[in-house]
């Protein structure tokens, strides 16, 4: 009679062996890779030998500081050190821009890496975009580009908004698309950045509550400041009055010009009900070769910036229509509740937020009093919400 040996194996050496067999080497490389695809949580020690103890100043503003660092495999990275009021703000700010740029991964968003929270550091790590923000190639003289590449900006710009509203399972709404936080990187492709006022959204939620007014005056869409409903319209709004900038090459409000250009907007208006967008683009220095381009982004431009949230179209046809793939329609007067076109500062009363508060929707409008406000997002399962403190 044969006798078999009994060998008894443990579970865990079952379950490596069995491992062994299962994982390939490229797919063992491709899960490493795709571990590392998710957002890194960093220590501030870590952070302080990538930016040499955060010698390396890139930009500042009301969201805190950027530096330049780099990690020791030749990363570059651009580390935003988040700045507040409070922590609660700042924790905040922090979970809008985890929770939503976190989440996604588009050619035209900008990347993070990581990011860091701990008690005396709350920061974010974000790919370094070398080019810097589209403004300085609108705004300053010596650092242009062409309208071809403009085109090609605008165009890459559209894309990535049109991911967060249209693609991803939750609806992304950015509430600050404006020339500042398009960045460029080595091949001057734009990526969207600064996500710091960003709402998640149900899908099935199609508007949103709001409590105060969010964005960046001259871009943010008249429902933000109004007791209007508010959807990812808002996004359109503002990304029209970008391309505003980029037929001008200047700042939609410029009281240094004649008092009927000082408005841009209003200015493109005025000369396409006239039928002189022609003289317009000349006007702009655009040359002859781009004037078909450029006639179409005066359409889409004023077909963004509709008062009537609705009459805006979304952001995928906006990428069709700057692509020529469909014929931009004929849009409608934009700007029906300026009544006084002559005078670019024209005041509009809010009077259904506070009687006594003048608030400004657009570049043309002027604050007549002092309004302190200051709106944090904070996350929840659906949406980041707004809470507003005084």
């Amino acid at each position: 009679m044969k006798r078999f040996q009994v060998i008894h194996y443990s579970k865990s050496s079952l379950k490596e062996a069995t491992d062994k067999q299962f994982m390939t080497l490229t797919m063992d490389k491709f899960l490493n890779d795709m571990e590392r695809e998710k957002p890194i949580r960093f220590t501030d020690q870590q952070l302080r030998i990538a930016t040499d103890n955060y010698s390396f100043l890139l930009g500042s503003g009301g969201f805190g500081v950027v530096y330049k660092g780099s990690f020791s495999n030749g990363t570059i990275v651009a580390v935003k050190v988040l700045r507040g009021s409070s922590d609660k703000r700042i924790d905040e700010q922090f979970m809008a821009e985890v929770g939503t740029i976190g989440k996604v991964h588009h050619f035209n968003l900008v990347r993070l890496y990581g990011f860091c929270f701990e008690r005396h550091l709350r920061a974010l790590v974000y790919e370094y975009m070398v080019n810097g923000a589209l403004e300085k190639y609108l705004f300053h003289e010596n650092t242009t580009l062409s309208f071809e590449k403009l085109h090609e900006i605008a165009v890459g710009t559209a894309r990535g908004i049109a991911y967060l509203h249209e693609e991803c399972q939750q609806r992304i709404i950015h509430y600050d698309i404006k020339p500042g936080n398009i960045l460029l990187d080595r091949n001057f492709c734009p990526k969207v950045a600064d996500f710091g006022l960003a709402k998640l959204c149900n899908r099935d939620n199609t508007h949103i509550s709001m409590t105060g007014g969010r964005g960046t005056p001259g871009y943010a869409a008249p429902e933000l400041w109004l007791p209007f409903p508010v959807t990812h319209k808002c996004d359109v709004y503002s990304f029209g009055m970008l391309l505003f900038e980029i037929i001008g090459r200047r700042r939609n409000h410029n009281i240094n010009l004649p008092e009927s250009q000082v408005w841009f907007p209003m200015w493109v208006w005025k000369r396409f009900d006239a039928e002189q967008v022609r003289d317009l683009i000349t006007a702009c220095g655009i040359e002859d070769q781009n004037c078909e381009i450029a006639e179409r982004f005066v359409r889409v431009a004023l077909s963004c910036v509709q008062y009537r949230l609705e009459s805006r179209p979304i952001m995928s046809v906006v990428v069709k229509m700057l692509g020529g793939s469909i014929e931009v329609p004929k849009p409608m007067n934009p700007f029906p509740h300026l009544v006084d076109w002559s005078s670019p500062t024209h005041l509009v009363q809010a009077s259904q937020i506070n009687a006594d508060k003048s608030i400004c929707f657009d570049s043309s409008v002027m604050l007549t009093k002092s309004v302190h406000v200051i709106t944090t997002p904070i996350l929840t399962k659906y949406e980041i919400y707004l809470k507003k403190f005084q």
